[in-house]
């Protein structure tokens, strides 16, 4: 009977030297780790010379959207010495078997990434493409606004898309004594024009009797800016309809209690038509005003000392004056000048009011318009 073989079947016994044996021996297993040993770790270097090459060119793309120009500009600290990465790629600097060439071409590539590396920002990619999203939101939203103007001013009959004013004045003008300007030492100036140079002109609205709210709806719609002067006798009916326009930006200002003439009225009268007024736009409106019109433009020594008294800054008067129908112009030249002021009135048709308060509003855009002026709003000036 055959000795069992200690070879399972189908195997080839495992003899060393033979040419068919399978797995080497020991001594042929220890020359080949000898020859692989360096070529490996020279892979293995090449490996991670490779891996921060790849960072420095994803590094250098991100540079560019990195949205922190203080984070861009300052590099970051080197990589320790005893990262892995850098370890790799010091570790490729034992030539394998003589490759002198391959060596040198290793060690420039290892330091070009390593000063890559410490050039490296802390690039936020998400906050680069939030960024750009933002901006592109932003634009949309603006062309958005833009129809919806264009829109308005064709539903309210404008000849033309009114012009947008410039970014209000950082520090507003002075207002000395001079051309547009009466002042007196320690009173607050009477204006007709405001000194500046922005080609603008700034539309006010007086009394309060009309509270038309087709006009209020066009003024929204259009985002034309205006500031009411409103006299407590006709306004007090319904201080809601100007609280509306008010949450729309118009400023609400003090055009007396009575609307009387303030070259007649003593000191008492004085306090009473200009503070008591004060007071009742501070309690309808929650603020209490600094600009104060008097009626009829005509005004006195006392009546500024009195308005001082209780908060006024200035009194605004007017260049042109504006009805449904046409402009009256206090100039010969017809035309509007940089900073002039435009008086109308809250007013339903009459006799010497022939139309509307949107068709007035229409009138003085398009002229504005046509001469090259934004309508901007007085107490960003004054």
């Amino acid at each position: 009977m055959p000795k069992p073989s200690a070879t399972p079947p189908g195997s080839t016994p495992n003899t060393p030297g033979t040419p068919g044996s399978s797995a080497p021996d020991a001594r042929t297993r220890t020359r080949r780790a000898r020859r692989s040993g360096p070529i490996r770790r020279h892979r293995r270097g090449l490996a991670a010379l490779t891996a921060l090459a790849t960072l420095t060119v994803g590094c250098s793309a991100l540079r560019a959207q990195d949205p922190d120009p203080a984070r861009a500009s300052a590099p970051a600290a080197p990589p320790a010495a005893g990262t892995p990465a850098v370890q790799a790629a010091q570790g490729q600097a034992a030539p394998a078997q003589g490759a002198q060439l391959a060596q040198a071409q290793a060690a420039q590539a290892a330091q070009a990434a390593q000063a890559a590396l410490a050039a490296m920002p802390a690039a936020r990619p998400q906050a680069a493409a939030g960024q750009e999203l933002n901006g592109r939101l932003a634009a949309a939203e603006q062309q958005a606004g833009m129809q919806q103007v264009l829109a308005a001013a064709r539903r309210w009959g404008l000849a033309a898309l009114p012009l947008r004013p410039p970014a209000p004045p950082a520090v507003k003008p002075e207002l000395a004594d001079g051309p547009g300007v009466k002042r007196l030492p320690g009173l607050p100036p009477v204006v007709y024009r405001v000194p500046t140079s922005d080609k603008v002109v700034f539309l006010t609205v007086d009394d309060g009797a009309e509270k038309d709210p087709q006009f209020a709806a066009m003024a929204a719609e259009l985002g034309v800016p205006m500031s009411a002067f409103l006299s407590d006798y006709l306004a007090r009916s319904d201080y809601g309809y100007f609280r509306g326009l008010q949450a729309h930006g118009v400023t609400l200002n003090n055009h007396t209690l009575t609307h009387p003439d303030l070259r007649r009225l003593g000191p008492d009268a004085l306090q009473h038509e200009i503070c008591d007024q004060q007071d009742h736009l501070q309690q309808e409106s929650g603020s209490r005003p600094h600009l104060f019109r008097p009626p009829y433009g005509e005004y006195t020594e006392a009546a500024l000392r009195t308005a001082a008294s209780c908060g006024v800054t200035a009194f605004p008067l007017w260049n042109e004056e504006a009805f449904p129908d046409h402009l009256e112009w206090r100039y010969a030249d017809q035309e509007f000048h940089p900073g002039d002021i435009v008086l109308t009135h809250f007013r339903a048709p009459s006799g010497d009011w022939k139309g509307t308060m949107p068709d007035m509003l229409r009138r003085v855009v398009d002229a504005a318009t046509a001469q090259g002026f934004a309508i901007a709003r007085l107490e960003d000036y004054l």
